[in-house]
């Protein structure tokens, strides 16, 4: 998609095929929209007349242009203005796109003079706030900063490259087949915006959006054409591409290390594990935070559970289970395409856990590779014992200041959070408030939980220095507990279990792959949860 930005109001924009004009369902009598309807011969009033275009977010109805620029006009909802966060923008682009599927349309218009006047009036989105989130957000000052049209486009444009995003069934929409064949976005920004500083943010916008995309197309490969050693090849690729160096450890050098907890996962498995390291910057050089920041990700190609075996129900989603590994991988490659340079590590543990003879047991005690000796009382709890050696690579090999990991780690996050919100832990109080910060402007949505210490006696076992499962109670919790094991900096741990993909269709998106975490890596390293 080629991307513009003018000013200047709806009638002196160029002709286009579609205008979408968002309706905010508390501010649906806005001078704005009386022109809109006045140009437009009464036909937002004539679909309020029957039921139609009420601001309901995401909802779309179509309309004849009238005496506008345009051949018709796509009316979306965007709910109402005090909830109207970074989030809801990024998706209601999406839906306007989304909504477009199987048309013949290959220009259109986006009206954001009522978004840019939303931002500037105090939605939450501005100020990166809203939603469930964590700390507090930007402050007025730094608000002051902050250039509504800019945001605007920053959030258009990636929305409407992610709601564009096809792969076979799971991307059609629920209306037609494929996205329509849409080659121009032209955004209208209100007279007097800063146009110069909004377009300038549409290459920035383009590279995180296209990262985003690659991760969700990636995640969404099933098992049989993505194997652990596939992910490295794939990552080795990528990493050329960009300009980051790769390194690739195999099985033989994983004994001679000591990964004990990852080998032990993938010890079933015909495709033998891996770690995946790419690297970016100066060997040992620090990022301008004065930071060497790591990105851990789980990449279990497939999990069956190992002899913990699943349900067979639903175990095809477990395809899945290596987003994390993907989210970080394509995290490095788009910072290192928005500042090349600049120094920063993902690391990808990789493996299949599967049942056979040579796998592990429930009551195995492994050495992990940073010298504890670990009890496997659930081999299903799996993603907890290869981020443990990563974590502990990230630091000792390539001097890891800072560590963050992503992971669909537990289904019991899903139960607390649902599918809209990740959740959050971590050693760092600082880190985790400016990962979280960064997630809100990226667009997501992460809570966090607490790593209450009275809960580590559910580790304990007699055989071991500790075991990776335990009872039901704080499960949650005591995954991060475990982690935490084998940290020695500041460190955070993102479990996007819930978020990670989509089971059902909805206005802004497809199902398979979400992209999680992605952006919000970005952010974070590119020093977007800092305070200003």
């Amino acid at each position: 998609m080629r991307f513009t930005v003018s000013s200047g109001g709806i009638r002196s924009a160029a002709k286009t095929e579609i205008l979408a004009i968002p309706l905010f369902s508390d501010d649906l009598g806005s001078t704005h929209l009386r022109e809109v309807d006045a140009a437009a011969g009464g036909a937002l009033a004539a679909l309020r007349g029957i039921g139609e275009a009420t601001g309901r977010r995401y909802s779309a109805s179509l309309a004849a242009g009238g005496r506008l620029p345009a051949d018709h006009l796509l009316f979306v909802g965007a709910g109402a203005r005090s909830d109207f966060d970074r989030q809801a923008l990024l998706r209601w682009a999406a839906a306007v796109v989304r909504r477009l599927a199987g048309r013949r349309v290959t220009r259109i218009t986006i009206d954001a003079t009522s978004i840019v006047a939303a931002l500037m009036g105090g939605s939450p989105a501005l100020l990166a706030e809203g939603g469930a989130s964590f700390g507090p957000g930007l402050s007025l000052k730094s608000a002051e900063k902050i250039d509504a049209a800019v945001v605007a486009v920053e959030l258009l444009v990636r929305g409407a490259i992610e709601g564009a995003f096809h792969e076979g069934i799971d991307g059609k929409s629920t209306l037609d087949a494929a996205p329509a064949p849409i080659n121009t976005v032209e955004i209208l920004l209100p007279a007097g915006a800063n146009v110069r500083d909004a377009a300038a943010a549409i290459g920035r916008s383009q590279i995180i959006a296209d990262g985003t995309v690659r991760t969700k197309r990636w995640s969404n490969k099933p098992a049989n054409e993505m194997s652990p050693l596939g992910i490295a090849e794939e990552a080795r690729d990528r990493a050329r591409a960009v300009g980051l160096s790769a390194r690739i450890v195999r099985r033989a050098e994983l004994e001679r290390m000591g990964a004990g907890m990852l080998l032990a996962v993938g010890r079933g498995s015909e495709n033998e594990p891996c770690i995946v390291a790419l690297s970016g910057g100066r060997p040992g050089a620090k990022d301008p935070l004065g930071r060497r920041l790591a990105m851990v990700g789980k990449g279990v190609c497939f999990d069956t559970g190992g002899i913990s075996l699943k349900p067979a129900d639903g175990m095809e989603e477990m395809k899945m289970d290596k987003n994390g590994a993907i989210a970080v991988i394509e995290a490095a490659a788009t910072i290192a395409q928005l500042d090349p340079g600049r120094p920063i590590h993902a690391v990808a543990a990789c493996v299949e856990n599967m049942p056979s003879g040579h796998a592990t047991r429930p009551g195995d005690v492994v050495t992990a590779l940073n010298g504890k000796r670990v009890e496997i009382t659930n081999t299903d709890a799996e993603g907890r014992l290869i981020l443990g050696d990563a974590m502990t690579f990230a630091e000792r090999a390539l001097g890891a200041t800072h560590l963050v990991d992503v992971s669909t780690l537990t289904g019991i996050v899903y139960s607390a959070f649902g599918g809209e919100v990740a959740g959050t832990c971590g050693s760092d109080a600082a880190l985790l408030d400016e990962f979280h910060l960064a997630a809100r402007r990226a667009g997501e949505v992460y809570w966090p939980y607490p790593l209450a210490d009275a809960y580590k006696k559910n580790m304990e076992t007699w055989s071991a220095d500790l075991q990776n499962s335990g009872t039901r109670e704080a499960s949650l919790i005591r995954s991060g507990l475990f982690l935490r094991e084998f940290t020695t900096v500041p460190w955070i741990h993102l479990d996007i279990a819930g978020t990670a993909y989509r089971r059902s269709v909805a206005p802004f998106a497809g199902r398979g792959s979400t992209g999680a975490a992605h952006s919000s890596l970005v952010e974070l390293a590119m020093g977007g949860g800092r305070r200003r």
